[in-house]
């Protein structure tokens, strides 16, 4: 019998203390013990990017991140960026630039060019896709979706 552990994070500016199963995933720990379905379960191995999450201010795939791990850790997903009735800039250029189509991959989406615009100048397109290369996205093509980081790039 494994042991449980307890834990403590910020997630999305909460402090919450939980105790876990040593092999549950990030991804599950968000999604089933805090209720933070935006941070969406594709492909489970960390290759869509669908879970795509900040953790101290990086991005990371949740599916392949143990809750254990994150003990101590300050953890953003897309429930942190805005509302339905209250967008951020980002998720407001998404929707002007028809950058999202299905939305399965839209949360990690997000959260991979939070971590882009906050660090990398973003100075051509090359580098916006090479940034986005990391999530698949199977219906926008992502010409809309370089738009959107085009846009807020130029906004900084």
């Amino acid at each position: 019998m494994t042991k449980a552990h307890r834990i403590k994070t910020t997630v999305n500016g909460v402090i919450s203390e939980h105790t876990v199963e040593p092999r549950l995933l990030l991804s599950d720990f968000l999604r089933q013990e805090l209720g933070l379905t935006g941070t969406h379960v594709g492909c489970e191995h960390g290759v869509c990017g669908a879970c795509t999450v900040l953790i101290d201010g990086h991005s990371a795939r949740a599916c392949l991140f143990l809750a254990v791990q994150a003990d101590g850790s300050r953890i953003e997903t897309v429930e942190s960026l805005g509302e339905v009735d209250n967008l951020s800039a980002l998720q407001e250029a998404f929707r002007e630039h028809h950058a999202l189509q299905c939305g399965f991959c839209t949360p990690g989406m997000l959260m991979t060019c939070v971590d882009l615009l906050r660090k990398y100048p973003l100075a051509n397109d090359d580098e916006i896709r090479d940034g986005l290369a990391s999530n698949l996205c199977r219906c926008t093509g992502y010409e809309h979706i370089v738009r959107a980081v085009r846009a807020m790039a130029a906004k900084r």
